[in-house]
């Protein structure tokens, strides 16, 4: 396993790293930049789209031939780590949650007509778009829970019936994607349908107020109540939901880890800066021993979750699922992103728990990880299930031949 960038995916990467370093982290100390649920304005991220258009760094993650990158997913973990050094930064590379996994999986597995009509209006950045899986008394980690119901109408419809929560964009999005359950099936049970947001037979119910600042759109409570879709808008086929959701949410997961561990070093390095002006007691904070023991701690599982990142990452560049990479990654950003959080907000002191520097931002942005995309318990799940079927076999090494 060689992490050795390829010269064009670090090319790129400096570029991320120069756009954010110049024209994002400097807009960051501005209110005026933000919209009112904390999120970077409307207005100004339309400006900054088209500079990141126009500089060749826009949808990393997809193919160049429908006006991506081309990027492998080594080259996106070193991308969307620069990226995300920024608070704004996903969102206007358009690599922000859910349109980055949406855009990915049905590019996948989408018919042309759908390719055509759902998801390239979300890659030209014209429409947001959602992932409507999670329930209040149901899906959630496990999509098998789904109550969700999808009944046939005709030969050619189906109406939606149920209700979906923590809809995360939905309150702006144009494009969803909602799971149903068409069948008792354990395997086969469940369907992907898409839809927009101007058709009839759906509603909003609230906006959920949470803890962090918010992506564009909230986190949302949806209710279906006979909402008609037509056969040419079920995604691969009837019963094939939760193997999309399996082919979606993997490099999905994948991508926070990538965006997390930016995200962590940001606070890290305003941390930094600050210890190394401050003095108290006659000594410069940066050179007590118990600091350097904080911040050492720190780095070292920011580098740890990198390295755990670009392992997996490197195991879907060779057509691996990785799950229990993924897993593996996925707990342990999740956990590094915290940790430099609270240790950034902790060497500030007052300073790090008032709105004067972004930490605190991060530090409420931060605890959602543990949570979102599979609770961090349920990975550790997956991982003993892994080492349970492989025994020794799951520390194996890859060999040539």
């Amino acid at each position: 396993m060689d992490f050795t960038l390829d010269p064009r995916s670090e090319a790129k990467r400096q570029a991320v790293r120069q756009f954010v370093q110049d024209r994002l982290i400097p807009l960051e100390a501005n209110r005026a930049n933000y919209d009112e649920h904390e999120n970077i304005a409307p207005a100004l991220l339309k400006t900054l789209r088209a500079e990141v258009k126009a500089a060749g760094l826009w949808c990393l993650q997809l193919p160049e031939e429908i006006g991506g990158q081309g990027l492998p997913f080594t080259g996106m973990a070193a991308c969307y780590e620069e990226m995300n050094r920024s608070i704004f930064g996903p969102v206007c590379f358009n690599s922000a949650a859910p349109d980055d996994g949406n855009m990915m999986v049905m590019n996948k597995v989408g018919t042309p007509a759908q390719k055509e009509w759902w998801m390239m209006p979300v890659v030209r950045g014209e429409v947001q778009s959602s992932f409507a899986m999670t329930e209040p008394e149901g899906a959630g980690s496990d999509p098998g829970m789904t109550l969700t119901r999808a009944e046939r109408v005709g030969n050619d419809r189906w109406r939606i019936f149920g209700r979906k929560w923590f809809i995360t964009g939905a309150g702006e999005s144009k494009h969803f994607i909602v799971m149903a359950r068409t069948s008792d099936d354990a395997r086969k049970g469940l369907t992907a349908f898409l839809f927009h947001a101007d058709q009839p037979g759906w509603k909003i119910e609230r906006r959920i107020p949470i803890m962090g600042p918010e992506e564009h759109g909230g986190h949302c409570e949806i209710t279906f109540d006979g909402l008609e879709i037509p056969d040419e808008n079920v995604v691969m086929g009837v019963g094939d939901g939760l193997k999309l959701t399996q082919i979606r949410l993997g490099p999905a997961r994948l991508t926070h880890c990538m965006r997390w561990t930016g995200l962590g070093r940001r606070a890290l390095e305003i941390a930094m800066a600050r210890i190394e002006q401050r003095h108290a007691f006659g000594q410069k904070l940066a050179d007590k021993e118990s600091i350097q023991m904080m911040v050492g701690e720190a780095a070292m599982q920011l580098d740890i979750s990198r390295m755990l990142t670009m392992r997996a990452a490197w195991k879907l560049d060779q057509g691996d699922f990785a799950r229990k990479e993924i897993s593996t990654a996925k707990i342990v950003a999740a956990d590094a992103l915290h940790r430099a959080a609270d240790t950034a907000l902790q060497l500030l002191g007052a300073r790090g728990y008032s709105k004067d520097t972004i930490v605190e931002w991060i530090y409420r942005y931060a605890r959602q990880a543990r949570l979102v995309d599979g609770a961090s318990e349920v990975h550790r799940m997956v991982i003993a299930n892994f080492l349970r079927r492989e025994g020794g076999e799951y520390f194996g090494w890859r060999t040539h031949g």
